[in-house]
């Protein structure tokens, strides 16, 4: 995500789709038009990049303008009169194609149709970068279309909000929600970490991906990734940290609009955070902070032996197993603490008490970031 003035956008549409988008533009007017010299009209000030992107895509010859609507000074509000400033171009008899950034409600793309309508020339066209077909209210009719999308603000690609993001390459779509808050849970076994996780999930409206589940869905519904996993796990092999990002990185594409995730049981290794920093960056992600839930080896092992009188799970019934546990958690965690308290973003909560206290104080902790 990214942060202009006040509000957060999210990645949308990204410049290689623009690109195309230009281009199937540029060859659809130029089959439409072969033979003539086309006046190609940009309304400022958000035409700009997607004029001078696009005419470089047109082969053949044309020309270019740009014009702004504008109000004569000292008319009312409710009766006002528009005339285009820039227009330099004797349009009488001419192929003109009114090129916009954005058709949204229709209401300046009417006034300067009309205004050109009047300038005699021979055919009139529209072409439009972005379209919402859900704002527009005008009875015009629209003949080139890059990309139709949804009625949401929108910046990038010379759109702006209060005079920022012009510039930005891509678009970027206005998120309604709060910043994304991104989690790594850290816990022993018997700290309760998927019981907090289900209460992170519901308070946050956050998605909770478990490594282990999404190993489980991948491998029971043979998908590429699950075969591949099960290739490895089947010869006695550790799935490498490539397949487990990739199975994550699905998981995340499922849920684009979420507010946030939870990552339960991933990373285990410094290689892994590294890996799973990586591929958040390339989101415009990044990891918010790690929640190490820490709770004494005798309380945990206590919880465990009296979940294992329930639970069925052999590991939960016999103390030397769990105490096996316990190393292998610190061996394996000790050094992602480390990793995360370089980058300020590992806070310990105290795992003693009941559910609820321990819910306000990982709560007390999310709020902060």
């Amino acid at each position: 995500m990214i942060k202009i003035h006040d509000k957060y956008f999210k990645p949308f549409i990204s410049a290689s789709e623009i690109d195309l988008a230009l281009t199937q533009m540029a060859t659809a007017i130029s089959e439409d038009l072969a033979g003539e010299i086309p006046v190609f009209i940009g309304v400022l000030n958000g035409s700009f990049m997607v004029v001078s992107d696009f005419v470089k895509k047109y082969k053949t010859p044309c020309e270019v303008a740009f014009v702004k609507l504008a109000s004569y000074e000292g008319m009312s509000s409710t009766a006002e009169v528009q005339r285009l400033i820039g227009l330099n171009i004797d349009l009488k008899n001419r192929h003109v194609v009114i090129l916009e950034d954005i058709i949204d409600t229709g209401n300046t793309l009417q006034e300067i149709y009309t205004i050109f309508q009047n300038e005699g020339v021979q055919s009139l066209r529209i072409a439009t970068l972005f379209y919402k077909p859900e704002a527009f209210n005008k009875d015009l009719k629209i003949h080139y279309i890059g990309i139709e999308i949804p009625d949401k603000f929108i910046v990038g690609y010379g759109l702006d909000y209060d005079g920022l993001g012009r510039n930005l390459p891509e678009v970027y779509q206005l998120k309604n929600t709060e910043p994304m808050i991104n989690i790594v849970l850290f816990g022993k076994p018997g700290a309760g970490k998927g019981t907090q996780a289900d209460f992170l999930k519901e308070k946050y409206k956050l998605i909770h991906i478990s490594t282990g589940d999404v190993f489980r869905f991948n491998m029971k519904n043979n998908t590429d990734l699950g075969v591949l996993a099960k290739s490895y796990i089947e010869k006695g092999e550790l799935v490498p940290d490539e397949v487990t990002i990739n199975m994550l990185q699905a998981e995340v594409e499922k849920n684009r609009d979420a507010n946030g995730f939870i990552f339960d049981g991933f990373p285990r290794t410094v290689a892994q955070a590294q890996a799973l920093d990586a591929f958040l960056e390339e989101k415009n992600m990044e990891i918010s902070g790690t929640l190490a839930l820490e709770a004494n080896d005798d309380i945990l092992i206590s919880r465990l032996l009296e979940r294992g009188k329930t639970s069925g799970r052999a590991d939960d019934q016999d103390e030397n197993k769990i105490r096996i546990r316990f190393e292998e958690y610190n061996e394996k965690t000790a050094p992602l603490i480390d990793f995360y308290k370089a980058q300020n973003k590992f806070h310990s909560i105290n795992g003693i008490g009941t559910i609820e206290e321990i819910s306000a104080r990982l709560n007390a902790v999310v709020d902060q970031l």
